[in-house]
């Protein structure tokens, strides 16, 4: 065999296109060969041709069938018939390398096809198309149950053209069209379509492996109506199932919850308990609130329906304390309905009760803390033992602080105004009531506000207890609530006087965070800066220096620098660096340094005026306190 014989075979195995299998034969003309040997070459090359348009076909057949089996196996699995559908078409525009498939289903109740699937559509006139029976090819495919294909579909007189189908074949931009119809027996279901945008001829292999791909997509929409259906007859089975199942349950619910209820009271279970228990035996989630009676105030004690939700008013001699919501369950029986408005009596008596023991504590906290205020040479043993039971810690630090809630500004003289004032000094007081309570504190009205007595906890700061307490009574009004701090108070039992005069500390604080127009904040007097100084009763003055400059002095200390040195001389010669470098008698880059450092550890707002003048007070208080450390 010759070399370029053996050229043929290379390019069979390496599968190369058509055009390679006439180099050997210019190659052997160039190089001179005579007309037997390229007689040769030629009826070589032709043989070459032959085996390789076979292989290419069994190439094809063979991915034909590969494709068939993966659709196959889908129906086997079949979960979602959009799926099989989409891959069907996607694979039928594959192998048979169209620009476009689409698939169409038979409507028997408009009498026409609609569009189903498409994979290589662009138009959305065209995804939207419904035909006729006998309209376009693929009505006629759908009515006749017979493939149809057309070289060039506007030229062709087989199938009658409507002004709609076609404009949308012309949106789309399709000329060849081969169409196979989906078959359940006799009856076409739909037609199944590969298509291209220039003319071509599809072969008889191509129309008979698109019918097969429409087997299948046929057998995966019968399947998928006969699983619908078992669907919808065991659903229909489970839904009368159910019913019956409800209807014996029903008269159980309502024995178990009148039990659960009457428990709940005698072992003093609280409304949050009836709500659980009650959300337990009707299956839905039951939830207390204060707002949102609504229709259910005014249904005289009924339980009414709110969108999905059910409702009961919780009231009590003419008053609305709240509501029982019932989430989850539209749909309520009768007899659940009156369990649910038999949970909203038991709540509604739960709440008088807990509102009368409520009060009483609240009472009894406020006068402690009023003694301690107002008269603290009272009997300290007596002190104790009143603070014992109502657990308050007498031995950690406690804190004292004044809240308010502070409105724009009214007229004195507008009655409305005044109760909206009486109204919001009630709310605080209730609100602040309640967290001493929960804080074991105590709460007392006074001075138009309110005064706490809160200890603190591990690790906790009175101003970040401050802050704290004007986000919680905020919450709880819905009002912004500012709160004032004092210092903390050891011990103040052992000497309740401590307590009047940290109130005034608090109450200058009060005031002193609404000059500043930060109302609805919490502070103490570290949060204020050198005004702290003049407001708190200690005079912290190592506090407020090594807040302001403590990072600048440590930095000296640590590194032996003269950074304070640079500040004094900077803030004395104007914050000019040009007259502190001759102060200092260095140079201005080294004054440059000093003071990029000195930014570093104070922040980038150092200069500012409110910055800069704690900074000035804060390094006169340093050096008068090294003077006299000296």
């Amino acid at each position: 065999m010759s070399h370029e014989h053996l050229s043929y075979l290379e390019l069979l195995a390496r599968g190369a296109a058509t055009e390679a299998y006439d180099r050997p034969v210019l190659l052997a003309r160039a190089s001179g060969a005579g007309p037997e040997a390229l007689a040769g070459l030629e009826e070589a090359k032709q043989l070459a041709l032959r085996v390789r348009a076979e292989l290419e076909g069994r190439r094809r057949r063979e991915a034909e069938l590969s494709a068939l089996f993966a659709t196959a196996h889908d129906l086997a699995g079949l979960r979602d018939l959009d799926a099989v559908l989409r891959a069907i078409v996607q694979r039928a525009r594959s192998l048979l390398g169209t620009e476009v498939a689409y698939l169409s289903l038979n409507d028997p109740s408009a009498g026409d096809t609609y569009m189903r699937v498409t994979e290589g559509s662009v138009s959305a006139r065209f995804q939207q198309v419904r035909l006729g029976m006998g309209e376009g090819l693929g009505g006629l495919v759908a009515q006749t149950a017979r493939p149809y294909v057309t070289d060039d579909y506007f030229q062709d007189p087989r199938f009658q053209h409507t002004r709609a189908i076609d404009a949308a074949v012309r949106d789309e931009g399709l000329v060849a069209i081969l169409g196979v119809p989906l078959s359940l027996g006799s009856q076409v279901i739909g037609v199944l379509f590969a298509a291209d945008r220039r003319a071509r001829v599809f072969e008889r292999e191509q129309v008979a492996l698109l019918g097969s791909f429409a087997a299948h997509a046929a057998v995966a929409i019968d399947t998928a109506n006969l699983l619908a259906e078992t669907r919808s007859a065991l659903a229909e089975l489970e839904r009368a199932n159910d019913i019956i199942r409800e209807h014996s349950a029903v008269i159980e619910r309502a024995s178990e919850v009148h039990d659960r209820l009457s428990e709940l009271v005698l072992h003093g279970g609280g409304v949050h308990d009836v709500a659980h228990a009650v959300s337990e035996v009707l299956g839905g989630t039951v939830e207390f609130t204060e707002t949102g009676a609504g229709s259910a105030r005014r249904a005289g004690g009924h339980a009414v329906r709110e969108g999905d939700d059910w409702v009961a008013a919780v009231s009590a001699g003419g008053e609305t304390l709240g509501a029982l919501v019932l989430h989850g369950q539209p749909e309520l029986d009768p007899v659940d309905q009156r369990t649910l408005e038999r949970a909203a009596l038991v709540t509604s008596l739960l709440l008088l009760a807990r509102r009368s023991a409520g009060e009483a504590e609240q009472r009894v906290r406020g006068e402690l803390l009023d003694d301690l205020l107002d008269a603290p040479d009272r009997d300290r043993r007596l002190l104790r033992e009143r603070a014992a039971r109502l657990r308050t810690d007498s031995e950690a630090p406690h804190v004292v602080l004044a809240a308010r809630v502070d409105r724009a500004t009214e007229d004195a003289a507008d009655s409305e105004a005044g109760r909206r004032e009486s109204a919001d000094r009630r709310r605080l007081w209730s609100a602040a009531s309640h967290l001493a309570a929960t804080r074991h504190g105590l709460a007392s009205a006074r001075d138009g506000g309110t005064v706490l007595l809160l200890p603190l906890g591990p690790g906790e700061s009175a101003a970040e207890l401050a802050r704290q307490t004007a986000r919680s009574l905020g919450g709880s009004l819905r009002e912004p609530v500012t709160v004032g701090a004092s210092a903390p108070v050891r011990r103040v039992l052992d000497r309740p006087d401590q307590v009047a005069v940290a109130y005034e500390e608090a109450r200058r604080c009060l005031d002193a965070l609404v000059l500043l127009h930060r109302t609805g904040q919490g502070a103490a007097a570290e949060d204020l800066g050198f005004l702290g100084l003049l407001l708190a009763d200690g005079r912290d003055i190592d506090g407020f220096v090594g807040r302001t400059i403590g990072q600048v002095v440590a930095y000296d200390r640590r590194r032996g620098t003269e950074l304070v040195r640079t500040l004094d001389a900077y803030f004395a010669s104007g914050m000019s660096p040009a007259r502190t470098k001759d102060e200092l008698h260095v140079h201005v880059n080294t004054v440059a340094q000093r003071l990029e450092r000195v930014g570093r550890l104070l922040g980038p707002d150092w200069q500012s005026p409110a910055r800069a003048l704690e900074i000035q007070l804060a390094l006169r208080l340093h050096a008068m306190s090294a003077a006299v450390a000296r």
